[in-house]
C-alpha cells in the first residue's frame, strides 16, 4: 500500500465531500498517523501554489488524479521526500484507486516537473497564492495594513498552546515560549499525558485566553456560543456562575465533558440557539460573551482547510447571523453589566463593522476601553490581534457596557 493512501483518503473527504480537516482526521483508525497528518496539512497549506503547479500540465487530469498529483508535489517540494520515492508512491496510489490508465501520466508529470515553470503572480494575487488566504481577504488586509500585510498573512503558528491550572513546573523543561499570560506556554511539541485527564492543564489558544482576560469578574455570566468549552471553563475561575450555551446537542456534550475534566463545577451547560430570544434569560446576567461563529480566517495557521470554503458569497449570511446573535444576547445583560463580542478573524465586517451596526441601533450600550497584555491594534470599538504579533493567530474583542 502506498504511503500516500491514508493522506489521500483524508483529503478526499475534505476536497470532495467538504469535510472539515479535524473531523476528517478524527475518522482515521486508531494508531500512529503522524506522517499522514503532516502530509495532509502540507497539501492544504500550499493549496494555492499546488493549483498553479497543476496548471503547467499539458492536459487537465480528472479530480482524483489531480489530488494524487497534489500529494506527490507536496511531498517532494515541501516535505523533503526524494523525487523518485514520491513518484513511485503516487504511481502506486493511482493503481490502488483504480486509475491505472493514468499511471503513465502521473509518472511523467512528477518526474519532469520543474517548479521554475510555475509563475506566481505579483501583488495581491501572488500573496493570495503564497499565503493561501482567499483573494477577497488578502485585498482587505492589504488595503488596511499596507506593507505589513505580507507578514500578517504569512505568519506561522508558534506551537501548541497549553494553559496550566497546576503542576506547570513539571513541563517547563520542554522547549517552550512564554506568553504574556503567566500560565500559558507555547510548545513546539507537547504530548498529552495523565495531567490532561486530571485537569492539570488544557489545550487553549492564546487568543481564547486573551478574550477571557478582557471580561470583568462577575456573579453570573453567559457564554452564548460556548463549544468546545474552553472560554466557559476559564471564565468560571473569575465568575461565580457561568451558563454555557450551545445550539447543537453533540457540541453541548463536548462542553460538559470539558467542564468535568477541568472540575469546573460552576459551569452549567444549556442547549439553545443564541440568536433566538429566551425570556428566562432577559436581563439575567452581569456579563454576556458572544464569541460568534465567524469566517475563522485568523486561524488559517491551525486550520488550513478554511480557505477552501470561504469566499465573498459566504460572508453576508455569516455577518447576518453574527449581528442577530449580538442583538439578541444584548437583551440578557443587566443594567451596568457588560456585553463582550469576539471573533477569530481580521475582517472588518465581522468585527468593528458588526459592533458599529449594533451601537448605532442600541443607544443603551456604549463601547468601553478594553486592554490586553498581548500586542494588538486598537480599533474604533475594540482590540484587533494580528498573526504577526499574536503568535500566528488573528482575533478581535470588543467590550460594551449597558447603561
Amino acid at each position: 500500500m502506498s504511503v500516500f493512501s491514508e493522506p489521500y483518503r483524508v483529503l478526499v473527504r475534505i476536497y470532495r465531500d467538504g469535510a472539515h480537516l479535524k473531523a476528517a482526521l478524527a475518522e482515521l483508525p486508531a494508531g500512529e498517523h503522524g506522517r499522514t497528518v503532516r502530509l495532509v496539512y502540507t497539501v492544504l497549506e500550499h493549496d494555492g501554489y499546488l493549483g498553479l503547479c497543476l496548471k503547467t500540465a499539458a492536459k487537465t487530469p480528472k479530480p482524483a488524479v489531480r489530488l494524487i498529483l497534489r500529494i506527490g508535489l507536496a511531498a517532494m517540494l515541501f516535505a523533503d521526500m526524494p523525487r523518485p520515492v514520491a513518484v513511485n508512491e503516487a504511481v502506486m496510489l493511482v493503481k490502488e484507486t483504480g486509475k491505472a490508465g493514468a499511471a503513465g501520466f502521473v509518472n511523467a508529470f512528477l518526474r519532469s516537473f520543474d517548479d521554475r515553470a510555475v509563475c506566481v503572480p505579483d501583488g495581491e494575487a501572488g500573496l493570495a497564492v503564497r499565503s493561501n488566504f482567499p483573494p477577497f481577504a488578502v485585498h482587505e488586509i492589504a488595503a488596511r495594513y499596507g506593507a505589513r500585510a505580507e507578514n500578517i498573512l504569512l505568519a506561522k503558528s508558534h506551537g501548541v498552546s497549553v494553559r496550566f491550572v497546576r503542576n506547570m513546573q513539571g513541563y517547563l523543561s520542554l522547549p517552550h515560549t512564554d506568553t504574556p499570560f503567566e500560565n500559558v506556554k507555547l510548545f513546539k511539541n507537547f504530548t498529552r499525558d495523565e495531567g490532561f485527564f486530571a485537569g492539570d492543564y488544557t489545550f487553549q489558544s492564546v487568543g481564547s485566553v486573551a478574550i477571557c482576560a478582557v471580561a470583568e469578574p462577575c456573579g453570573r455570566l453567559l457564554d452564548a456560543c460556548a463549544a468546545p468549552g474552553g472560554k466557559s471553563v476559564l471564565l468560571a475561575e473569575k465568575c461565580k456562575e457561568v451558563v454555557a450555551l450551545e445550539i447543537y446537542p453533540h457540541r453541548a456534550a463536548l462542553i460538559e465533558s470539558y467542564r468535568r475534566r477541568m472540575h469546573a463545577e460552576n459551569v452549567a451547560v444549556h442547549t439553545a440557539d443564541a440568536a433566538v430570544f429566551d425570556p428566562a434569560y432577559e436581563e439575567a446576567f452581569d456579563g454576556v460573551l458572544c464569541d460568534v461563529p465567524c469566517s475563522g480566517l485568523g486561524t488559517v495557521c491551525e486550520n488550513p482547510d478554511l480557505p477552501l470554503r470561504k469566499n465573498e458569497g459566504t460572508m453576508s449570511e455569516l455577518c447576518a447571523l453574527q449581528r442577530a446573535i449580538l442583538q439578541n444576547c444584548s437583551r440578557y445583560v443587566r443594567r451596568g453589566g457588560y456585553l463582550y463580542y469576539s471573533t477569530c478573524t481580521m475582517l472588518d465586517a465581522e468585527n468593528d463593522g458588526a459592533v458599529g451596526d449594533f451601537l448605532e441601533h442600541n443607544a443603551g450600550f456604549e463601547a468601553v476601553g478594553a486592554e490586553s497584555p498581548l500586542p494588538h491594534e486598537k480599533t474604533k470599538y475594540g482590540l484587533q490581534f494580528l498573526p504577526d504579533t499574536a503568535y500566528g493567530a488573528g482575533f478581535y474583542v470588543a467590550k460594551l457596557r449597558k447603561l
